[in-house]
């Protein structure tokens, strides 16, 4: 199997990973305290994991599929779903305690 190949064998996976983690806060409602920690919400974090993990996932898809407009297609939805996570669902920055 080529570098290449394996390259997006694990981007796959660590896409569906992302994704089904971050659904899986959403189901359930909890996130481990660190996960916890650095988001607003569970939700925030569930939504964040998700559409990075999608997107992820997207960006694999359509350059296995390599067809010029669905690749195309794919790696616009990608982007859109990246860009809302980072936007809307951000982790909340370190908050320096002045004394």
């Amino acid at each position: 199997m080529s570098t290449g190949t394996w390259t997006m064998v694990v981007g796959g996976v660590a896409g569906l990973a992302l994704a089904v983690f971050g659904a899986g806060m959403l189901v359930t409602g909890r996130a481990p305290d660190a996960t916890a920690r650095a988001f607003r919400s569970v939700r925030d974090a569930g939504c964040y994991h998700l559409l990075f993990g999608l997107g992820l996932a997207l960006v694999v898809l359509g350059t296995a599929l390599r067809g010029g407009i669905v690749t195309l297609v794919t790696t616009i939805a990608a982007i859109v779903m990246v860009a809302v996570a980072v936007v809307r669902f951000r982790p909340r920055g370190h908050r320096r305690v002045h004394h």
